[in-house]
């Protein structure tokens, strides 16, 4: 199941603002379903990890957990909802609107799904913040040569980041659950019959082999 967000913001109304928000959250609900608490912090590969926007120098190489991932996504959006209500509202930009849960602190798969909730209640509300005529010309650049975002794009902004973390999501979640199988009985036989060298393959026939009775020699 794939996630679109629409490209042009122009025929896009608050109700389907609304719409695609459940939709990318409950995607996201759904590929928690067979998840458990030790997915959640499971570390996985990732060697093109690189977030020029850590906290810390020590975060800026990690790979990013599953938990990790869900705090961002989330965070981002919310700041996207929150900026495009005050657009909305006719208020002029005058800088970030960002507050992230600290992804250390998400271990369950309930805090996943508590976070999830608590997300789409904020966005959600923000929404019920636009006047019933919002004003969509008041528009800002969040850098230089960005192109304008008003209330529509801004709040779309952040469903399109949240749909280039679901690829991620899918990733991590796989290796989690591949990382778990290979810790029951049957992942560690099926390593060992792997690594089992071959002894079914015939040896090469001599050339100083007698040949079968009844065949002629060349």
């Amino acid at each position: 199941m794939t996630f679109q967000v629409p490209e042009n913001g122009d025929a896009v109304t608050t109700d389907d603002l609304r719409r695609l928000t459940n939709e990318v959250l409950d995607m996201v609900r759904n590929m928690l379903r067979r998840c458990v608490d030790a997915d959640v912090t499971f570390v996985p590969f990732d060697p093109e990890a690189h977030d020029a926007a850590a906290v810390s120098d020590d975060e800026t190489e990690i790979a990013w957990t599953l938990g990790h991932i869900i705090v961002h996504m989330t965070a981002s959006s919310e700041e996207s909802a929150a900026l495009a209500a005050e657009l909305a509202r006719g208020v002029e930009y005058h800088g970030r609107s960002r507050s992230e849960t600290p992804w250390a602190t998400v271990t369950t798969v309930a805090q996943c799904r508590a976070r999830l909730e608590e997300s789409r209640r904020i966005r959600l509300a923000s929404l019920n913040m636009w006047p019933d005529v919002p004003d969509l010309a008041n528009t800002y650049s969040p850098w230089e040569g960005a192109r304008e975002l008003g209330p529509i794009t801004r709040f779309l902004g952040g469903l399109r980041h949240d749909a280039n973390h679901l690829d991620q999501l899918r990733d991590v979640i796989g290796q989690a659950r591949d990382f778990r199988f290979q810790q029951t009985f049957r992942g560690r036989l099926l390593r060992r019959l792997r690594r089992r060298p071959p002894t079914d393959v015939a040896a090469p026939a001599s050339e100083n082999a007698p040949l079968p009775s009844g065949t002629a020699a060349p």
